[in-house]
């Protein structure tokens, strides 16, 4: 074994030590939680958040594991052929009944800033076409704004768009027609600050759709 493998291995091995102190610790400060969490779950909050690592959905929120049903991909985006996004909103709106859906982005999203260059990154491209294309919709008031600004606007229009897309599946307004009670929220999340804010009012009935 190499060096480079001998410090990957350690690293690695590093994590399980972690974990088996996570869980002791949990098990000394809540002898049930573990009994709790392996019971069936029934979340309220379904999540579709980035990939990004420092956007953990349950950390950022305050609240612990079982309480939020997590979706992440790059730049928080939901596409109408991503059957992986749309399967897991079914499970979330039809079986575990989630009563809110929340599309959180972020700012100085990496995914975001790769849209709005004019080069090619490879694959990733097919990826973000729907960002692309809001940047060619909002062309002039992106182009208004200084560099940093533009980024962050861009991110914020993002998580506007693909929550709207949310709420145009068949998947959610079956469940409003059904009478099920659903919103969607339109959240950023700021890196420095460490802060979430809405950015729109919720989505909870069909005729909200247009007025974002």
């Amino acid at each position: 074994m190499s060096e480079h493998d001998h410090e990957v291995m350690e690293n690695i091995d590093q994590l399980i030590e972690n974990n088996a102190i996570w869980a002791e610790k949990m098990r000394i400060s809540d002898p049930e939680f573990f009994k709790r969490l392996a019971q069936q779950q029934s979340p309220k909050y379904f999540w579709i958040g980035c990939s990004d690592s420092r956007v953990p959905a349950n950390q950022i929120t305050g609240l612990p594991p079982g309480e939020v049903f997590v979706h992440r991909n790059v730049a928080n985006v939901v596409q109408e052929t991503d059957f992986n996004v749309l399967a897991v909103l079914q499970y979330a709106v039809d079986v575990l009944k989630v009563s809110n859906v929340i599309v959180c982005g972020h700012y100085g999203c990496g995914g975001v800033q790769a849209a709005l260059e004019n080069f090619r990154h490879g694959i990733i491209d097919n990826w973000l076409a729907p960002i692309r294309s809001l940047t060619r919709v909002h062309k002039d008031e992106l182009e208004s704004l200084k560099d940093n600004q533009r980024l962050d606007r861009l991110c914020e229009l993002n998580v506007l768009s693909q929550a709207r897309h949310v709420a145009r599946t068949t998947i959610v307004e079956d469940a409003w027609e059904r009478g099920q009670e659903l919103s969607i929220h339109s959240w950023i999340y700021r890196l420095d600050q460490g802060i979430l804010t809405p950015l729109r009012k919720p989505i909870s009935h069909a005729s909200d759709v247009e007025s974002t």
